[in-house]
């Protein structure tokens, strides 16, 4: 159930997030602020809706969703994509589709922590 990622969450490490970042074509800039960046997640549910809060120093954003219903949102890099959020098995589980492109965001609770892994699963480049 969704109500176990329901909380505040403050992000301790990110490890790949430069990596992760190039390759969705973020500019040199956004992604030096990107990695200092340490923001607090709260989680929360209102009545049939998830909300997730992304604040920061850098950019506060917010998404609100039924869960497996698609939604339109934007990105904290101003990507305008189609959303996902399922939960499958007890993993939260965010996916963004967008020119081709798609990207996965897998977030699991252990030992009282959020655990968020991020890939990009599928790019259709040109030549």
């Amino acid at each position: 159930m969704v109500d176990a990622f329901c909380a505040t969450w403050k992000l301790v490490d990110s490890q790949n997030f430069d990596e992760y970042m190039k390759s969705l074509g973020v500019g040199f800039a956004t992604r030096q602020v990107g990695n200092v960046t340490k923001p607090t997640i709260v989680i929360s549910h209102e009545d049939d809706k998830v909300v997730i809060k992304t604040l920061s120093t850098f950019k506060n954003t917010e998404i609100s969703f039924k869960l497996g219903e698609e939604f339109d949102e934007t990105t904290a890099d101003d990507r305008h994509v189609k959303s996902t959020v399922t939960l499958e098995g007890d993993n939260l589980v965010h996916v963004q589709r967008w020119d081709g492109k798609e990207t996965k965001f897998v977030r699991e609770i252990k030992d009282d922590k959020m655990i968020m892994v991020s890939s990009i699963i599928n790019i259709n480049l040109e030549f």
